[in-house]
């Protein structure tokens, strides 16, 4: 089965891919809500422009080629582990001020740095509102315990 890949974007600007069988299946998926942005879960989620690729029975040209990777369990833990201790190393922990703290930092009462914490999806989603731009961290349970 063909899918059709559309560069799409959220109201708060975030540009993301989608994959569907159909434009049918793009069109049912956004009315009834089921498109979400991955960054900040708006359901507010548009088509954005994209070249057209017009298949002539001719190979793909390189560039249009998206680089892949297929790594074992092994290296993924290994990734995630590195990236936790780049994190932590660069971040400060302000714990259940998250929310506070951001918001402080994006108002500019409080010096610019890299913070991590806990919030709740509520919360997130409000700081994002706002437009202070919060990711979930997948693998926080690692950057609780030591980092060997």
């Amino acid at each position: 089965m063909a899918l059709k890949v559309f560069n799409l974007r959220c109201d708060r600007e975030h540009s993301f891919e989608g994959w569907f069988a159909s434009t049918d299946d793009f069109e049912r998926q956004q009315r009834d809500g089921l498109l979400r942005c991955p960054v900040c879960e708006s359901a507010a989620i548009v088509k954005a422009l994209s070249a057209p690729y017009l298949n002539t029975g001719a190979p793909a040209p390189a560039e249009l080629k998206q680089p892949a990777v297929m790594p074992t369990a092994e290296q993924m833990q290994t990734m995630f582990l590195r990236m936790a201790r780049e994190i932590a190393a660069k971040t400060e922990d302000v714990g259940e001020r998250f929310p506070e703290e951001a918001r402080r930092i994006h108002y500019k009462e409080a010096p610019e740095r890299g913070i991590r914490g806990v919030a709740s999806r509520e919360e997130a989603e409000a700081l994002n509102e706002e437009g202070i731009g919060v990711l979930p961290l997948p693998f926080g349970s690692l950057l609780k315990e030591p980092l060997q």
